[in-house]
């Protein structure tokens, strides 16, 4: 039965949905498509041996994929792996480090009141403006002069400090921790620390995921600042390590199969942590209703 809306003049049918409705929804169909493609591309690329790829283009499966993870395993003893065990490293490392001291930032300029706090969060927020690549030469002559550059340091230092994730804990915290909670806790007697570690992280801990998750995939996904600082191929991540492969495969295509390869794997731990964390968000928020 069609719903009935009242008038002036009676009672008329009720309109249905627009029929442009379906505009939108094509085009995020579309969007979809043009960034699925290349990685569908990937995943079937990475099955075809060296004749079948370079023979036709296809999205048809390959049989050389066990082949390819063969000699991408063999290839100078493995350092593959070791290029992904440093992004691991790089990123996993970096991004914990780089959510506690947002959780710790964050947690001061939402919740304490001092002189120049304002001027802090502006200049905050003047750091989130300034891209990523504008900074990479002056962070390689900084710890050149400091002696830690082609240094594991030198990776893990510049991704510590995350103006975006400091104003995003700002902004969480100033949101979902109350101000007469932590009065309560004082006047029982719990210090600062306790209260931060014990009463503003758990309830701050959806925004410290997100900030994790960001800066995880933004360290793993970095480019130039190892191509800056490193020169040891040993302590390369699987960016730079990849992109050596590439270079090399234009006077040995065979290695053209093993980038491509190489590049799907890299994908997959960013997959399997996206849906770990996701299980975490569903938890914080699950319980945060129950807790309301």
């Amino acid at each position: 039965m069609t719903p009935l809306t009242l008038t002036a003049a009676g009672p008329r049918p009720a309109r249905g949905p627009r029929r442009t409705a379906w505009v939108p929804t094509l085009v995020l169909l579309l969007g979809s498509l043009y960034c699925l493609i290349p990685v569908a591309w990937v995943v079937i690329a990475a099955t075809k041996g060296r004749g079948e790829l370079f023979s036709t283009f296809t999205f048809a499966p390959g049989t050389g994929f066990l082949d390819n993870l063969k000699e991408l395993n063999a290839y100078r003893d493995g350092i593959y792996w070791r290029w992904m065990a440093n992004s691991v490293f790089y990123a996993g490392l970096g991004a914990l480090l780089s959510a506690a001291v947002s959780a710790a930032g964050g947690y001061a300029l939402g919740r304490f009141a001092f002189r120049g706090r304002e001027f802090v969060f502006k200049l905050m927020l003047a750091g989130v403006l300034v891209p990523s690549v504008v900074l990479a030469v002056p962070q390689y002559l900084l710890l050149s002069k400091a002696g830690l550059a082609d240094s594991y340091w030198s990776m893990l230092l510049p991704s510590v400090l995350s103006p975006y994730g400091v104003y995003l804990v700002r902004i969480y915290a100033a949101a979902s921790v109350p101000v007469e909670l932590l009065e309560a806790a004082r006047m029982d007697g719990a210090s600062e620390w306790r209260i931060f570690s014990r009463i503003a992280v758990p309830m701050m801990m959806p925004g410290l995921i997100t900030v994790f998750l960001f800066q995880f995939v933004g360290i793993w996904n970095n480019f130039l600042l190892p191509y800056v600082m490193l020169a040891d191929d040993t302590k390369f991540p699987i960016t730079l390590g990849l992109y050596t492969l590439l270079a090399q495969g234009n006077s040995q295509p065979a290695l053209y199969t093993l980038v491509i390869t190489g590049c799907l794997l890299a994908v997959l731990p960013l997959i399997g942590l996206f849906l770990v964390i996701q299980r975490f968000w569903s938890l914080d928020l699950l319980s945060g209703s129950v807790k309301a």
